[in-house]
């Protein structure tokens, strides 16, 4: 795997001048030159010289445009990788304005953080359901040379490894039902965002990137089955409040007949506290509003 090489270059306000010299001083001469040559005819002046004068100045003007190819400037957080006839020299990551090699390839690489919103993806939970799911990946270039060498093209291996980081990681976790004390995706965010994380760190390594942060976006059952789990979601939510209503109901009936046993307020038989229990119990579990009856007589009548 290739290394990445922080080097220093020159300052580009340092060659600067030489390179305006070269420029406005090849044109200079390459007028003068012609000025020259166009006298040499009447004066008697030998043409050779104007010629060659003339050349001498093309050669300076190419080589202040040569030298002017080297001149490149730096922003914050970006770099310029540096490689000369296929050979890798060094990066350059400080922000200014530099001057380096005119032959040399500048490729620039911004070291910024970036976000990849994935897309929307089908697949199987580890119960086999149809989910969709798709995350958000912060991720930025660590080792600009692994980046620029060793994959083809970084952005796009990026994109496909985050996906198939998410796919891989709803395979693993059931959607909201799992074993006892078992994480799952709705359940865990923190965990699976976690987990997902240390995976796409995994596969990106080799590519020069790191991942500050990887969270899922959109967690839902597919279509086709998302009536039915929503039928299911909402029995197991009429289950549970039942079951809460139930216990409630029956402490407040136990602290009614204690209270009146303990207050002496009237003696019940077993048949008589049965009957009150199940009063009690119809009034405090009934959906719909009751309508008591008034007995007039006596207690056992």
């Amino acid at each position: 795997m290739t290394q990445e090489r922080i080097i220093k270059v020159r300052s580009g306000w340092s060659v600067l001048p030489l390179t305006i010299g070269l420029i406005a001083g090849g044109i200079v001469a390459f007028v003068l030159s012609s000025i020259y040559l166009g006298n040499a005819h009447q004066s008697g002046l030998h043409v050779t010289v104007a010629v060659v004068l003339m050349v001498a100045s093309a050669l300076v003007f190419a080589t202040g445009l040569i030298w002017a190819a080297g001149h490149f400037t730096l922003l914050p957080n970006e770099a310029r990788v540096l490689t000369l006839f296929g050979s890798y020299k060094g990066t350059v990551i400080d922000s200014g304005f530099h001057w380096t090699n005119p032959f040399m390839r500048k490729d620039r690489l911004s070291l910024r953080a970036r976000n990849l919103e994935g897309a929307k993806l089908k697949v199987n939970d580890k119960q086999g359901n149809p989910i969709e799911i798709a995350a958000v990946v912060v991720w930025r270039v660590r080792d600009t040379a692994m980046a620029s060498f060793d994959v083809d093209n970084y952005v796009d291996y990026v994109r496909v490894q985050s996906e198939s980081a998410v796919r891989h990681l709803a395979n693993g976790y059931a959607y909201d039902h799992g074993e006892e004390h078992e994480i799952t995706l709705r359940s865990g965010v923190d965990e699976v965002s976690g987990a997902l994380r240390e995976e796409l760190q995994e596969r990106l390594d080799k590519a020069g990137v790191v991942v500050d942060e990887a969270r899922l976006t959109h967690l839902a059952y597919a279509p086709e089955i998302a009536q039915a789990m929503l039928r299911r979601q909402q029995a197991e939510a009429v289950i549970a409040a039942r079951t809460k209503i139930v216990h409630g109901a029956v402490s407040m009936v136990e602290m009614a007949l204690k209270d009146l046993s303990d207050k002496q307020v009237v003696q019940l038989d077993e048949e008589r506290k049965a009957a009150m229990v199940s009063n009690l119990l119809v009034v405090l579990c009934g959906e719909s509003e009751v309508h008591p009856v008034v007995n007039t007589g006596t207690l056992y009548s």
